[in-house]
């Protein structure tokens, strides 16, 4: 009998589409390096098809090449900050909402792990804002979504590459009334390094939590009730180019200086850096099937790093530049009647890509260093592992600086 299970593990980049498509609810998710994978009742399962039908690995969808380009950034200054790039997503949600429509998109639960959900509020759709590091689940936001649109609401759909094909496959066809915007995505970390993270930095211990109904500490050693208010991994205190790994008490609505818990750059704080040297990445994301605009979004965003190398200091005063691609004449349609919310100037695809590989170009995993990571993680804290992983000794920074000056490797 053949079914999902015929996906191999690595390949698997866990949309769930096959999880929400399946009507005798076999299919469940199963933990592996801290990511969910599906795993089939066999006992159960009839042989439909259906979860093969709607897996992107199996039948990706295909490439495209987008109708418009752009660098730009949101005109509320306020909506901007609080958004890791050029606070584009919020322009498009509250035109859906005006709409009396609904958004979805990722936001952290109550265990900082991170969900889709839906909002038919502004105020719902606030804490989709910003980037959140980590895979999100989708839980049944599928199923939610094709209701809405039976229904005729107006529907924006956010999430990454992977999540916004495997949304297209399970939907099965084309509706107006669906937007679906995704971002440039340098590959999704693992949920379980992440809470990791979280247990040896501030002593709590979500998994704890979850196995205690009554919130009550098991161990004297871990906090079962959170001292977190608010998680920012894209804060722009220092700048947009120059952002903070933030954790505060209160949400960031609230918080001032007093509450914040810990505050690093992105460079020095050891979670980001394992994240950015693709340490604990999805296996999926080393040979993602989303690349190329091949997950059907009608609009793409991401950060505009690229604005020295292409000569647009001008536009960069440090509160968050976005690139914008616009995929399909719908998503070109409904940007068109929110463009006076933008400072805009427009860019070639080549300009695009320039400015974001991540756009094209897949993770490459360093097996060695991968390797040696998750042996050291086996004998020693996290952050112990990270640190040691990538240590470089002086020698090595010498010769790569010298070879640097030479011309033979980029910096």
């Amino acid at each position: 009998m053949e079914n999902i299970s015929i996906v191999p593990f690595e390949e698997c980049t866990g949309c769930n589409a096959c999880l929400q498509i399946c009507s005798k609810h076999c299919i469940q998710h199963e933990r592996k390096a801290g990511f969910w994978y599906p795993k089939v009742n066999e006992d159960v399962c009839i042989g439909c098809g259906k979860c093969m039908k709607v897996c992107p690995v199996i039948k990706p969808l295909p490439q495209r090449v987008p109708l418009e380009c752009f660098a730009g950034y949101n005109k509320n200054e306020d909506t901007r900050l609080k958004s890791s790039s050029g606070g584009v997503f919020m322009v498009l949600a509250e035109y859906v909402l005006n709409h009396d429509g609904i958004v979805f998109g990722a936001v952290f639960d109550e265990s900082w792990n991170v969900k889709h959900v839906y909002s038919m509020t502004a105020e719902g759709v606030r804490p989709m804002l910003g980037s959140k590091y980590l895979q999100s689940d989708t839980i049944n936001t599928f199923i939610q979504c094709k209701s809405f649109l039976k229904s005729n609401k107006l529907v924006l759909y956010s999430g990454t590459p992977c999540q916004i094909e495997g949304l297209h496959k399970f939907l099965g066809k084309n509706y107006d009334n669906l937007l679906t915007m995704d971002f440039i995505c340098h590959g999704v970390p693992s949920p379980g390094i992440w809470q990791q993270y979280l247990k040896e930095t501030f002593g709590y211990d979500a998994a704890v939590k979850a196995a205690d109904g009554k919130n009550t500490v098991l161990n004297s050693s871990l906090n079962t009730t959170s001292p977190i208010g608010d998680i920012r991994f894209r804060d722009k205190t220092d700048g947009w180019e120059k952002y903070r790994f933030v954790v505060s008490k209160e949400s960031a609505f609230k918080a001032d200086k007093n509450s914040v818990l810990l505050s690093d750059t992105y460079s020095n704080n050891p979670y980001m850096r394992g994240f950015l040297n693709d340490l604990y990445l999805r296996e999926s994301c080393y040979h993602c099937p989303a690349r190329c605009f091949s997950s059907q979004s009608d609009i793409t965003i991401g950060d505009f790093w690229g604005v020295h190398k292409l000569n647009m200091d001008d536009m960069n005063d440090q509160k968050g530049l976005s690139v914008i691609t616009l995929n399909s004449e719908k998503g070109k349609g409904v940007f068109n009647k929110v463009i006076q919310n933008f400072v805009l100037r427009e860019l070639t695809l080549g300009q695009v890509v320039e400015s974001n590989s991540n756009l094209v170009h897949i993770a490459k995993k360093d097996i060695e260093k991968v390797e040696k990571f998750n042996e050291n993680v086996k004998t020693m804290t996290l952050i112990d592992a990270i640190d040691k992983t990538l240590h470089v000794s002086l020698t090595k920074r010498i010769i790569l600086k010298i070879k640097y000056k030479l011309g033979f490797v980029n910096e």
